[in-house]
């Protein structure tokens, strides 16, 4: 044979042989979990989204200014104890009235408007004592403020009218015509109405005066 065609036959050969083996390589280098064919290209990383907008502050509120110093919030400091009410002094107890003087005998004077006639007498306590058609009857005679210049004298009476009967007939029975206490100082207070006689207490006293 010619060497020139056995060279050239040798060269196709090994041609053949290198083509042969690049295929084979090929095919074996492709993933067998993606049997579609080869991947597309690795997509380019997703732009970071848009940081969100700053929230706004409420209506109601005032944002400090640009460059200000914010103040930390101050506890709230516990309320100070307060002071405990002072219990009112007790009231003032009043003074005791001075203890009344009791005396056995009253001091009264009578007028008759009629005949204008007027006469003191002494009325013992508990015994009854007659001036016309009057009957007195002193159930109670005291005097308080007795160091006073003037002490107030009054007496519990009893005024009975009771006229004396004619000679020889039983007299009428008697009408209770005044009751309560007469003052010495105040005869207006509470003074003995009579369309004929007139009464009121002089003072208390401890002896009967003489006549």
């Amino acid at each position: 044979m010619d060497p020139r065609l056995r060279r050239t036959r040798g060269l196709a050969i090994l041609a053949a042989a290198l083509l042969g083996a690049g295929f084979v390589g090929w095919v074996s280098a492709q993933p067998l979990d993606n049997p579609a064919g080869p991947q597309p290209p690795e997509a380019q990383p997703a732009a970071p989204p848009p940081a969100p907008p700053e929230e706004a502050a409420p209506a109601n509120e005032v944002a400090p200014a640009e460059g200000a110093a914010t103040m930390a919030p101050v506890a709230d400091q516990p309320a100070a104890p307060k002071p405990k009410p002072k219990a009112p002094p007790p009231p003032a107890k009043p003074p005791e009235a001075p203890v009344p003087i009791r005396s056995p005998v009253a001091i009264l004077q009578a007028l008759d408007k009629v005949t204008a006639e007027t006469i003191r007498f002494a009325a013992p306590v508990g015994r009854k004592v007659r001036y016309k058609n009057l009957v007195f009857t002193v159930r109670a005679c005291e005097t308080r403020d007795v160091d006073a210049p003037e002490p107030r004298a009054a007496a519990y009476l009893i005024i009975d009218s009771a006229p004396p009967g004619a000679p020889g007939s039983k007299p009428p029975p008697a009408k209770q015509v005044y009751e309560g206490w007469m003052y010495a100082v105040a005869p207006g207070l509470h003074p003995f109405e009579h369309p004929i006689y007139d009464a009121w207490l002089i003072a208390c006293s401890a002896v009967t005066p003489s006549a």
